[in-house]
């Protein structure tokens, strides 16, 4: 059987490859996509070849790359070995690639968190984020947020502004979205942010520490760069807490650590979403597959909608030219490609 996917064959280009994909193994079932989602940061530095691509480790940029983690479809067929899916499912998944049909493990214990069945409440579009969404999900919880606590949320790009409505869902009050695009401020606003402001502004963390009676109680850094964070913990209130959730592939940056983080007390957690628990969850500690669980919750209850943040979706045919964009734009959208559409 035939499956078109979309491949980075070389720094700063994408293409459509056909290949062949056989049955699914005894432990495994397989997916045909409906839809998948760019995770723009991450794509971006494998698009471009950055070898700081692996949670603290230089990789080998070799060529051809597969990206799409976060993507969701319906299952065409199980192994032998899966008991509780079936043909028919709709299901979101975690750790995919950007590929037409996919066959995916599910009966390792851990690999089994992969694969999540949703009702006909929820849509393809939703599903297809739910991995992103837990990314900013694990940052708020390492925070401890705590219901009517200040956060600010540096950096409107795809988690910062999927964090907008996670930390309206769990009770924070005043939300500050922070980011130098108007629009991206304006779509912060819409997602349920109270304030957005530009860090370029005159006295910002001034202005931060006004709207917050003090100074932000939780912040969610996803820029990536040193001065992103710098920022952020001007705006921070004593005791606060700074979750590193933008990788900051560039360590070659200096701040005032006496002053901005270890006088007030400030707490830094590293929010990749590896580093999290693989088997049970605990305090501000959750598994892949809790919080995907919570998603889905959240979702069908209609507390949130991810899916209202879409800006466009293309046919993968159109990966090259998107792709394209993504490699030379400042400022990407958030995307999906509509596999139903091939």
């Amino acid at each position: 059987m035939k499956s078109r996917n979309i491949f980075f064959t070389g720094p700063s280009v994408a293409a459509i490859v056909e290949d062949e994909i056989g049955k699914p193994k005894a432990n495994e079932v397989q997916v045909r996509l409906a839809a998948s989602t760019i995770s723009s940061g991450t794509e971006r530095a494998n698009l471009v070849g950055d070898p700081n691509v692996a949670a603290g480790n230089k990789c080998n940029v070799v060529w051809p790359r597969v990206l799409g983690y976060s993507s969701a479809g319906v299952i065409e067929a199980v192994g032998e070995d899966v008991k509780d899916l079936k043909v028919g499912d709709r299901v979101a998944m975690s750790w995919t690639t950007h590929r037409e049909l996919i066959n995916i493990n599910h009966t390792d214990i851990y690999e089994r968190a992969n694969v999540y069945p949703i009702s006909d409440k929820i849509s393809f579009e939703n599903a297809a984020l739910f991995h992103i969404g837990i990314f900013p999900l694990a940052a708020i919880r390492k925070c401890g947020l705590e219901i009517g606590e200040s956060a600010i949320v540096m950096g409107m790009g795809i988690l910062g502004l999927f964090a907008i409505p996670l930390l309206k869902a769990a009770g924070a009050a005043p939300i500050i979205a922070v980011d130098p695009v108007p629009e991206k401020r304006e779509k912060a606003l819409s997602a349920g942010a109270d304030f957005a402001l530009d860090p370029y502004m005159p006295d910002f963390a001034q202005k931060v520490k006004e709207l917050t009676g003090g100074g932000a109680n939780v912040g969610i850094e996803v820029t990536g760069i040193g001065a992103g964070l710098e920022g952020i913990l001007d705006c921070m209130a004593q005791f606060g807490r700074v979750a590193l959730l933008g990788c900051t592939r560039n360590k070659n940056f200096t701040i005032d650590y006496y002053g901005k983080v270890h006088a007030p007390g400030i707490t830094l957690v590293g929010a990749h979403t590896m580093a999290r628990p693989k088997f049970e969850s605990s305090k501000g500690w959750w598994t892949q597959k809790d919080d995907i669980e919570t998603l889905i919750k959240l979702t069908e209850m209609g507390r949130i909608d991810l899916s209202a943040l879409i800006d466009e979706i293309h046919s993968p045919l159109e990966a090259p030219e998107v792709y394209a964009r993504l490699s030379s734009e400042k400022s990407f959208p958030i995307v999906q490609f509509d596999w139903r559409t091939l």
